[in-house]
């Protein structure tokens, strides 16, 4: 039997295994292929390396292994994606296992395998996102779903994420039904080296395509000409955008969460990088599907948040305006979805020349504690009115305690309560009592600041104790002078000693008051960096200054 016909028999029975057989030489160059998957990935007999028909996503890393398992005669088993014969743009996963081959002659020839891994790789891939995804729980805010989706998604599947989350301006009554989706940007996931996106305005709006995408519910692919995206049917802001970084095509995706579409997620590829294909958009129609989950559990967090803050900002009323003061307030909430709730201030008017303050934190940070405090609030002013200008503010502290632990579950409350008289010959005499809450800083004109009761342990919180003595101290507040009562948001982090933290805050005040500030900048001035505050925030300050 001559050599043509062993080598026709060898051809057939190679093609009627799903596997290919192949030779190679280390250069990259098939020199004999035994059908099958292989002569649909390249053209055997060529004398062009296959590193030319390797997914470009691929080829460097490959290029690296191919290159090692020649120099050391090893053998090669890996999954890379390579070109369909005669397709620009279609390319497989591939299982390739080599082994190196040695002649008499010292010359070493690879001979391999070639399987198809498609459906298998895949199936790795999404196992390996959705466990990425199904690990995190719902996020303190929807930037951070969406960050974390979009990390899963870049380099694996794509150059580029951005996500659009929609305003849902129908069911409010903001935006007419027939008028396009408006957007607010989230942030993305880019690969190195792609520009970065421009900033959007609040006007914003996705292109025709987008918001078929967006009221359809339905994924699609666009693949882009060489000379990159058309100028119609997306935003002009996109397109320079695609254009400036090579996209080869993107995928359109809504995020639906219980028959609402509350986001899309659009996924470039870029930089010579071929288009998503059908296989790609369904991957990445599992992987926001995903999403869902966690999202339904953030919009709650953000629902319940919204409530709270609507429900505390109804009760922290601006301060009254009384001849011989400057008051100022301000509440900040923690930088996450759920924690808001227990922070409060107050300031009453007694009389012409007599106001009641106070301030505190009811422990929990939901809309639980947020009820709590608008309770606890309301029945303390209307003690502070009830007993009016002379009444010591321990024996009104005592009152609310009796009163709060007959008629509620109580958590347990930290307050300051003060009330303040006008003095005959100017300035303010300050009486206040303490409820376990960090210690009221007076800042005098012309000395350092310093802590009331700095040598003094504050009595116990509300709710700790059924009977207890109270104390009542004073201080004066001198034309000039500034109190500032605040939370212990303002004040403790994690890992840090109180101490510490108030030291820090009175070296702060100081320098920030030597500028002479007016009381709002002052007090602006003392909150940490936003991404420190782990905890809300409530200051209530006033400043003593010439009657009118």
């Amino acid at each position: 039997m001559n050599e043509e016909c062993l080598l026709r028999r060898y051809q057939a029975l190679m093609g009627a295994v799903p596997q290919s057989v192949w030779v190679m030489s280390p250069g990259g160059v098939t020199v004999l292929s035994g059908g099958g998957i292989a002569e649909k990935l390249w053209t055997p007999g060529t004398d062009t390396s296959w590193m030319d028909a390797v997914h470009p996503k691929d080829r460097d890393w490959f290029q690296r292994a191919w290159r090692r398992a020649t120099q050391q005669r090893s053998p090669l088993d890996t999954i890379v994606r390579v070109r369909l014969d005669g397709a620009v743009d279609r390319f497989r996963h591939v299982k390739i296992i080599a082994a190196p081959v040695v002649d008499e002659d010292g010359e070493v020839e690879f001979v391999g395998t070639a399987t198809d891994a498609e459906e298998h790789w895949r199936s790795r891939m999404r196992e390996k996102l959705l466990a990425r995804m199904a690990a995190v729980p719902a996020a303190r805010d929807l930037s951070e779903a969406f960050l974390t989706t979009a990390a899963a998604v870049v380099p694996e599947l794509a150059d580029a994420v951005a996500i659009f989350r929609l305003v849902d301006g129908v069911e409010a009554g903001v935006r007419p039904a027939d008028a396009p989706a408006a957007t607010s940007p989230e942030r993305v996931g880019l690969a190195p080296g792609l520009p970065s996106l421009p900033p959007l305005d609040a006007d914003f709006v996705l292109g025709p395509v987008a918001q078929r995408a967006i009221e359809s519910q339905e994924a699609s692919l666009l693949a882009f000409p060489p000379d990159g995206p058309p100028g119609d049917g997306l935003s002009d802001v996109s397109v320079r955008w695609l254009r400036e970084a090579g996209a080869t095509g993107i995928a359109l995706v809504p995020v639906v969460v219980d028959g609402r579409t509350v986001a899309l997620a659009t996924i470039a590829t870029c930089r010579g990088n071929p288009p998503p294909d059908e296989a790609d958009l369904s991957l990445l129609q599992d992987l926001f599907q995903q999403m869902s989950g966690p999202l339904r559990r953030t919009m709650e967090l953000q629902s319940i948040r919204g409530k709270a803050l609507a429900l505390q900002q109804s009760f922290l009323a601006a301060p009254p305006s009384i001849d011989g003061l400057t008051i100022t307030a301000l509440y900040h909430p923690a930088d996450s979805a759920a924690e808001v709730g227990g922070d409060w201030y107050d300031a009453v008017r007694l009389s012409a020349d007599a106001l009641a303050l106070s301030i505190g934190d009811i422990a929990g940070h939901d809309l639980d504690a947020a009820m709590a405090m608008a309770r606890v609030n309301s029945i303390l002013r209307g003690l502070a009115y009830d007993s009016g200008p002379t009444a010591g503010p321990a024996a009104t502290l005592n009152r609310l305690d009796r009163i709060v632990q007959a008629l509620d579950s109580p958590a347990m409350i930290t307050a300051v309560h003060a009330v303040l008289r006008r003095r005959a010959h100017g300035g303010w005499s300050i009486a206040l009592s303490n409820a376990g809450h960090p210690p009221p800083l007076l800042i005098p004109a012309d000395a350092p600041s310093r802590y009331l009761h700095d040598l003094t342990a504050p009595d116990p919180p509300l709710c700790v104790t059924d009977s207890l003595t109270r104390a009542t101290l004073y201080a004066d507040l001198l034309e000039g002078d500034t109190l500032v009562l605040y939370t212990d948001g303002l004040v403790e982090t994690p890992d840090t000693d109180i101490s510490d933290s108030l030291r820090k805050l009175r070296e702060r005040t100081d320098a920030l008051a030597r500028q002479s500030p007016p009381l709002r900048s002052l007090i602006r001035g003392l909150l940490p960096p936003l991404h420190h505050r782990r905890d809300d925030i409530a200051i209530i300050a006033l400043q003593a200054r010439p009657d009118s």
